[in-house]
């Protein structure tokens, strides 16, 4: 079950989907990607797609969790549809994680594993959506939600109870497995190995078929590698912009309002009379008369009680209204008495004994209406205008929701309307490498891409890595033409499935060529007369040599490896393989011709050595358990009810 999240697909919704799965609605709940989780496009629960042990899954609960793969994987690759998904093997994928983890959990219950009530309920406060503003769950939030996606707290405890199940008796499996010394020695050996060897390369191009396809090979060919020519979505979008000076004749503050503004903000204007102040508080009278002995014969307040393993207090400024709510009200008499850079009386208050040095005195005059009158005009027009600009927004949405046109209201705004060219969901414009739609749409494409078509919206301009101006600037966007997602016609893209076809035909000679050199090498010809046999030109073979430990340094640091250098790696001594160069380029042939094991001198390296080897043991036995409970529990596909989800899924994927 747990290999699941490591033997995932190649292709790109691998990693989507690896992340969709195990407590599906928890995991997409901690995501915040609640989008995802909304109608399965129709589908009714009741159907099942597998029968694991006595338990169901259902239609709706596997176009639920692939709905919520396809998120996933569109935050990485947001061109990605669900057409694509499923061509993948993306919903058998997922599926086969339901099953595992139904099966688990079925099994779990059988032999008495129970997640409680009380457990579940710490997992689902756990939940980041379900909590409040103060970080703790939060009753209305959690209904609100669940009613926002037709969920029921029934089936979110049962998702989430399979998931506790499944831990419970995964995890052990995985813990107290160790390695023998002797075997991690052997091990650690390899990690610093030396393997050198010759490759060969056949590319396709070298194997080409000497005559161009006939118009039925070319139709065949086309028919049977459609999703191979399968183009984007695309879309283009109308957009508008505008800025707060969009906003015109707006009214200045009369002298009713500022006289208003000028009493409601008084104390501002009110005369100030403020101290900042050092402070060392000590528990008795004693003590504070000690201290200020000692700074009254030159030591520095810090250094008096830094000595005594005190530290001062610096206090930003207070009034001395504040000084006396806060402490007592001799204590802000004393404090505003005594003059700056001088240490105040010790003072009492119900945290101690205070000794207090004055920093610094504030003294402001008051100021009269005339005085405020132009700070006042200028709070009250940048108010006036965001209001106005506040009122200008809603309006705009109420001319949408009225009907009215993009253009419409761009015209009211003397904006002008401009138009992009098809772009796809990542924001390439389509058939133009390298050119992207405006950078302004960027923050927005995602909500185009999935809109209804001529439905205007507005939205705050925001470009990344730009940082947000004081001037608030706003798009009005709609989409006005949608190409959905479908195989290119074979008349438009002639000259595309040519050049496929010739890699095919020579992708597979290529690799004939190479099993070919493979037999006659294993026959003890060597590699050069093997090669010459093919009686193709090809690239010189190559003398290629890495240690085992710069292997693991490139691959962790994600810098690409050759396939036939990591092949090498999974060969013994003196073999032969052959191995695919992807997309059709060609085929290699690899001879591993030597071995040098690494020395093991670190006691540190073989202890390591036990440790990981003892995870990966432990990982082993989780996979056979895994194998086994499904086996034990037995399980059955019902491929109708799995068609008619495959078919409701790429019917009503729409934009997704």
């Amino acid at each position: 079950m747990i290999s699941f999240f490591r033997n995932v697909l190649s292709s790109k919704i691998g990693a989507g989907i690896a992340l969709a799965v195990l407590v599906l609605i928890t995991l997409a709940f901690v995501g915040g990607d609640l989008t995802g989780l909304r109608d399965s496009g129709g589908i009714a629960s009741g159907n099942s797609v597998a029968t694991v042990g006595k338990d169901e899954v259902e239609e709706n609960e596997l176009a639920l969790a692939a709905k919520s793969a396809l998120s996933r994987v569109q935050a990485q690759d947001p061109a990605m549809t669900m057409k694509v998904l499923i061509a993948q093997g993306g919903l058998e994928q997922v599926l086969d994680e339901l099953i595992d983890r139904t099966a688990t959990a079925f099994f779990g219950k059988k032999i008495g594993v129970v997640a409680g009530d009380r457990l579940i309920d710490s997992e689902i406060a756990r939940i980041p959506a379900f909590q409040g503003v103060d970080g703790k769950f939060d009753q209305a939030t959690f209904r609100q939600i669940l009613g926002q996606q037709g969920l029921s707290e029934k089936s979110l405890r049962e998702d989430i109870a399979q998931g506790l199940i499944a831990q419970q008796l995964m995890l052990p499996a995985q813990f107290g497995t160790t390695m023998s010394s002797f075997a991690a020695k052997r091990y650690a050996a390899l990690l610093d190995e030396n393997r050198s060897g010759t490759v060969v390369a056949l590319p396709s191009q070298a194997f080409f078929p000497a005559n161009a396809p006939s118009d039925a090979e070319l139709q065949a060919f086309y028919k049977s590698h459609t999703n191979a020519f399968i183009r984007p979505e695309r879309r283009v979008i109308r957009y508008a912009t505008f800025g707060e000076d969009a906003v015109k004749d707006i009214a200045a503050p009369t002298d009713a309002e500022i006289a208003k503004r000028y009493q409601t903000d008084k104390a501002l204007y009110a005369a100030q009379d403020n101290r900042k102040v050092s402070q060392l508080i000590v528990p008795t009278e004693a003590a504070a008369k000690a201290v200020a002995a000692e700074v009254a014969g030159g030591k520095s307040l810090e250094v008096a009680a830094k000595e005594k393993g005190l530290s001062v207090a610096k206090l930003e400024f207070f009034s001395k209204d504040q000084l006396s709510s806060q402490f007592s009200p001799a204590l802000a008499d004393a404090v505003f008495a005594a003059p700056v850079g001088k240490l105040t009386a010790p003072q009492k208050s119900a945290l101690g004994w205070h000794l207090i040095r004055v920093e610094e005195e504030q003294k402001k005059p008051e100021r009269s209406l005339a005085d405020a009158r132009e700070e006042i005009v200028a709070k009250l027009a940048v108010e006036k205008k965001n209001t106005a600009f506040t009122d200008l927004l809603a309006k705009i949405e109420d001319e949408f929701g009225n009907g009215a046109s993009l253009v419409e209201v761009a015209k009211s705004l003397g904006a002008t309307v401009q138009t992009t060219a098809p772009i796809t969901a990542n924001g390439v414009v389509y058939g133009k490498p390298g050119e992207t739609a405006p950078a302004l749409l960027q923050s927005v494409l995602k909500t185009a891409f999935g809109m209804d078509q001529e439905k205007p919206q507005s939205a705050q301009v925001t470009q990344e890595g730009n940082p947000v101006s004081a001037e608030r600037n706003f798009v009005l966007y709609d989409v006005t033409q949608i190409t959905p997602s479908a195989p290119a016609p074979l008349k438009e893209i002639v000259e595309d499935v040519k050049t496929a076809w010739q890699l095919d035909k020579g992708g597979a000679a290529a690799k004939a060529a190479a099993m070919q050199i493979q037999a006659q090498v294993r026959k003890g010809k060597s590699l050069e007369q093997a090669v010459a046999a093919t009686g193709k030109t090809l690239p010189p073979a190559e003398q290629v040599s890495m240690s085992r430990a710069t292997l693991t340094a490139a691959l962790r640091s994600g810098r690409q490896v050759p396939p036939p250098v990591s092949l090498m790696f999974h060969m013994a001594k003196g073999t032969v393989k052959v191995q695919a160069a992807g997309q059709n380029r060609g085929w290699f042939v690899v001879l591993l011709k030597d071995v040098v094991p690494g020395k093991v001198e670190s006691a540190q390296l073989v202890e390591g050595t036990q440790r990981e080897l003892g995870g990966q043991l432990g990982q082993a036995y989780t996979d056979a358990l895994g194998k086994a409970i499904r086996k034990e529990v037995g399980v059955t596909k019902h491929e109708k009810a799995i068609k008619a989800v495959r078919d409701q899924l790429v019917g009503t994927a729409g934009t997704e």
